[in-house]
């Protein structure tokens, strides 16, 4: 199979600059620092100048190595610098959440300047997950008391930074096979939190979710409709889905595959309006969300609190799969979402911020250890090269290293990487 190779200028410099932070937003005014202190989740979620996206900051094969102190602060400092202002992490079972929360106030006290808000993930899972017994989803483990109970104790700690609780990820949906459960552990553990905030033990501005793949919403398969599923849909404060097309691509490929009459089309407007078909695929099953939580009278904020594309893959998304992981598209996909998103007040938990190899830890060019926008050691990836030529990561590094692009910058090495994406009726017949 042919790559494609193109020269310098295919994708123009300050396509993406609505991710770009002017550094004199630094601010020392006392009084809207103050007013920065205050602002809860209803004033950020939606709010196009308080971009989001998903973290971790592991760096090694395995996550019993904990990112340091100093660490996570380079992270923040990276984030900040692009214009991040909320992160979403997803559990409290190991170190980093409390060090990271740590890392935010130091910054703080460093610089009244600096702002970042956090959606603190509480981790749930079934009966026996993860151990060689057979996963039971209809019972919930003992773990997760203690789980909600140190995340109650965060947003205790730290009521300037955690603005949201996320009881579960992606905890509901059946293909979770193990670990997932069913609504009315997730419903439990929502009303619990719901209640502390009735009773003055939790800030009565924190919001309460769960953060779940549309299906498990009620956005696509009827069977997923229940009234656990209702009562949970009214008891958050809002809905947090994810959206995967990238996942799709290989699993319901129909919007993937180039139409016959496309045929003519260049290789990189091929690529550039299977994109846009993909983000369609994403408005859908947000649309799709949507319509189901009216359907039961209700209307409340719904956010994306997870999307991505993975620059590699040596399976399903790779050069011999649906050719969807590389730089190039990963960067549009970033692009369009954000444009979609930040058009109608939603915010993306975009993930991830940087590579995680723990993910996939014997599979090197698994797709899921290349979701980041960084890589591992720093390298900023095509999304977010024009930063690098703005000069917003001047002086902050990772790992000990400065802030550089990928492919040291030359955009025909990267797109000798870019495939086009295979027919529909290639699509149909695989």
């Amino acid at each position: 199979m042919k790559t494609i190779q193109i020269q310098a200028f295919v994708l123009c410099i300050g396509i993406f600059t609505f991710s770009c932070v002017d550094s004199t937003n630094k601010m020392n005014n006392t009084s809207l620092v103050k007013e920065k202190k205050n602002l809860m989740a209803k004033d950020i979620l939606g709010n196009p100048k308080y971009l989001a996206i998903s973290y971790g900051g592991y760096r090694k094969i395995s996550r019993d190595s904990q990112p340091s102190l100093q660490e996570l602060k380079n992270d923040m400092k990276m984030l900040s610098a692009m214009g991040i202002k909320i992160l979403r992490t997803y559990n409290v079972q190991l170190d980093q959440a409390a060090n990271l929360l740590q890392a935010i106030k130091e910054l703080k006290s460093e610089d009244p300047s600096f702002e970042m808000y956090v959606m603190l993930g509480a981790w749930i899972d079934c009966l026996h997950a993860w151990t060689n017994q057979a996963p039971n989803h209809d019972v919930e483990s003992p773990n997760n008391q203690a789980e909600i109970e140190r995340a109650v104790k965060l947003a205790n700690k730290y009521p300037d930074i955690v603005k949201i609780i996320a009881v579960g990820n992606e905890a509901m949906v059946q293909w979770a096979t193990s670990y997932y459960v069913q609504p009315k552990v997730i419903l439990k553990w929502v009303n619990h939190l719901q209640e502390l905030k009735k009773e003055g033990k939790l800030s009565k501005d924190l919001w309460i979710t769960s953060s779940d793949d549309f299906a498990s919403w009620g956005g696509g398969d009827p069977a997923y409709r229940n009234q656990d599923l209702e009562d949970l849909i009214h008891a958050v404060d809002y809905i947090s889905m994810h959206s995967y097309p990238f996942h799709n691509t290989h699993y319901n490929p129909e919007f993937w595959g180039v139409p016959s009459d496309e045929d003519q089309l260049t290789s990189i407007k091929k690529i550039e309006t299977a994109l846009h078909r993909a983000v369609q695929f994403s408005r859908k099953q947000y649309d799709s969300v949507s319509n189901y939580a009216k359907s039961l009278g209700v209307d409340k904020p719904i956010h994306i609190g997870e999307t991505g594309w993975a620059s590699i893959s040596n399976g399903h998304y790779g050069p011999n799969g649906s050719k969807a992981a590389d730089e190039y598209k990963q960067a549009l996909y970033y692009k369009l979402i954000r444009e979609w998103t930040n058009s109608e007040n939603l915010s993306c938990f975009y993930f991830e911020a940087f590579n995680e190899k723990w993910k996939d830890a014997h599979n090197t060019k698994g797709s899921e250890n290349h979701f980041g926008l960084f890589t591992i050691d720093g390298k900023a990836k095509y999304s977010i090269w024009n930063l690098v030529d703005k000069g917003v990561f001047d002086g902050l590094t990772r790992n000990g290293n400065e802030i550089t692009k990928t492919y040291e910058g030359d955009v025909k090495a990267l797109m000798i990487d870019v495939y086009v994406p295979p027919t529909k009726n290639e699509v149909i017949a695989h």
